[in-house]
């Protein structure tokens, strides 16, 4: 897997945004939460994902954006160790629910933290 984050990689679809939060499970490495859920894609990609900041606790936008900015590089970068042992297809909404902003190490750690419970999660039976 590439270390790149294409259109066809980004979770856009409302309707799977919103079954993805009824329906989906969650896991959870402060301040980061992920939402996920297995569902089949037309496309010929292992995982759509997303991320989002609230704008409760960050009131103005350029706050909002650096911080979705850092969560899309730090998933780019370490995606490839994340899904490679991946065989179903899933879509991913990352949230940050913190209220300082974020180094780029500290959004990293935490990261890698918040995949690893996923993939214990999901490799259990």
């Amino acid at each position: 897997m590439s270390a790149t984050y294409p259109k066809k990689e980004k979770l856009k679809s409302k309707k799977l945004i919103d079954q993805l939060f009824t329906e989906g499970q969650s896991v959870s490495a402060f301040p980061l939460r992920l939402v996920y859920l297995s569902t089949p894609f037309e496309d010929n990609v292992i995982a759509k994902t997303g991320v989002s900041v609230s704008k409760k606790n960050f009131k103005t936008a350029v706050d909002r954006n650096h911080i979705k900015r850092l969560l899309r590089e730090v998933y780019r970068l370490n995606k490839a160790e994340f899904f490679n042992n991946l065989t179903t297809q899933h879509a991913f909404m990352i949230l940050y629910i913190g209220k300082e902003k974020p180094t780029f190490a500290q959004v990293e750690t935490k990261m890698k933290a918040l995949f690893g419970k996923f993939s214990a999660k999901v490799s259990k039976p």
